[in-house]
């Protein structure tokens, strides 16, 4: 019994240990920030490896279109896609900051929103601005905040135009 409680004591301590690593929240939410800006600077520049270096190996990312893909690989290719579609691509971002709570140490959600002017339909019409939210679970992992699930929508006027 008494190897037992020890071993378990440790294994306490090492968890406690490992919590704490993450648990300044000011920290922890400029690190998520950090991610999101690579991300939203990445985006602007077609940077597709800075896109992705804040999301974890098995991100679940669904766009406001309803694309989804499961992983970077699925992801990097879908990008490259997007990338090359200059009506897509075109117009300006203009990035909200994020609002950013933790429902565990280790899971944190942050929602943002983007406000895009300029974008064109594949006709090359101007599209009405667009108001495209993000929903982003981000898990510690080895260290380090990465994003598991990104989720990207859009919002739409009452009167559906």
């Amino acid at each position: 019994k008494g190897i037992t409680l020890t071993a378990l004591s440790l294994v306490l301590l090492s968890c406690t240990q490992t919590q704490q690593e993450h648990t300044n929240k000011e920290e922890d939410i400029n690190a998520i920030k950090s991610a999101i800006t690579d991300y939203d600077e990445g985006w602007d520049a077609k940077n597709i490896e800075k896109v992705l270096a804040g999301y974890s190996e098995g991100i679940d990312w669904t766009n406001a279109f309803g694309d989804r893909v499961q992983g970077k690989t699925e992801l990097r290719k879908l990008l490259e896609t997007i990338f090359s579609l200059d009506f897509v691509m075109s117009g300006k971002n203009n990035y909200q900051d994020p609002d950013i709570s933790f429902l565990a140490s280790n899971i944190a959600l942050a929602r943002s929103s983007n406000i895009r002017t300029g974008q064109k339909w594949p006709d090359g019409r101007p599209m009405k601005d667009r108001v495209i939210n993000h929903l982003r679970v981000f898990e510690y992992i080895d260290g380090k905040w990465l994003c598991v699930n990104h989720m990207i929508s859009q919002a739409h006027d009452k009167q559906g135009k």
